[in-house]
């Protein structure tokens, strides 16, 4: 099997395992800093800058949907070693009779999933080639997009601040027409003036969270699947990667405003002092990040 072939069934096989990326809407961060400002008991601010890449809109999506639309091929194995085998003209002749009594199904299905696509983002046809321009389109009109490009392949570069009260809780990215099923950051709001704030997009690995696994784990994923892959070739690990996927890798920061109380969080070093502030939680993330940040503050509100 060829490095392209292997890599574009893996691709397959990981967008077969995510029911999001087949909708279209899987979104997963780049390189990026970001912070959340809680800066009164009733009142935050929050800041991304960065990449974010939508799996719908990649080569990666397009190499999945290739390897399912390949014209027909026989394969035939050592029912003993189970090593593939040239096929017997009988048995060519069964497999293609099977392919083509599918291809009504295959066809009705393929329109059934390129509508279901659309739909989950918002109206955008990822197939359209204008899709990463009506993408940029429907954020730039909502607020807090300050910066929008589309830097090709499905990866975006984005400058995004907002800031709001704590009368609800909040979620990055909300994007209009999307379903809120991909969240990088949340804060919920709990009774006696408590704030839990989740980044669960912020780590590549968590076994107490398969969700953060599947959400900040994709590039990582893909990329361990092109290395086997391109070990198995006799192909370098640094010479073949699956095109598009973004490296995680940046800073994520809670700040407090003075008076209020760190209740729990899962940072290394723990709280540090700002002078005439409160304190601030810091995060590295980067492709070895096991835990998705968490933490816990009374906010005295």
């Amino acid at each position: 099997m060829t490095m392209f072939s292997t890599i574009r069934l893996r691709a397959a096989a990981l967008l077969a395992g995510f029911a999001l990326a087949l909708s279209g809407c899987f979104m997963a961060p780049g390189k990026f800093t970001s912070e959340l400002a809680l800066t009164g008991p009733d009142s935050f601010t929050f800041r991304y800058d960065g990449e974010i890449f939508f799996l719908g809109l990649s080569k990666l999506a397009q190499m999945g949907a290739a390897a399912d639309t390949e014209s027909f091929s026989a394969t035939c194995f050592n029912d003993e070693t189970f090593e593939e085998r040239a096929c017997t003209p009988e048995e060519e002749a069964d497999q293609r009779a099977e392919w083509d009594a599918g291809a009504a199904r295959r066809a009705e299905e393929k329109e059934k999933e390129a509508k279901q696509m659309a739909a989950m983002m918002g109206g955008i046809d990822p197939a359209d080639p204008k899709a990463a321009e009506e993408l940029v389109r429907l954020l730039e009109r909502q607020k807090g997009w300050n910066r929008v490009v589309h830097k090709g392949d499905g990866l975006f570069e984005v400058s995004y601040a907002v800031s709001g009260t704590l009368g609800h809780d909040f979620l990055f990215p909300m994007i209009e027409g999307f379903p809120a099923t991909n969240p990088f950051v949340q804060m919920i709001l709990r009774e006696g003036g408590q704030v839990r704030i989740n980044a669960p997009a912020f780590a590549a690995q968590s076994g107490d969270n398969p969700m953060a696994a599947m959400m900040g784990g994709v590039a990582p994923l893909a990329n361990i699947a092109a290395m086997e892959a391109a070990a198995e070739n006799g192909v370098k690990e640094d010479e073949e990667q699956i095109p598009g996927m973004p490296v995680l890798e940046g800073t994520f920061s809670i700040r407090t405003a003075p008076g209020m109380r760190i209740l729990a969080n899962n940072t290394d070093e723990g709280p540090e002092g700002a002078i005439g502030a409160g304190e601030v939680l810091r995060w590295a993330v980067s492709p070895r990040s096991a835990q998705a940040p968490t933490a816990l503050i009374a906010t005295g509100g």
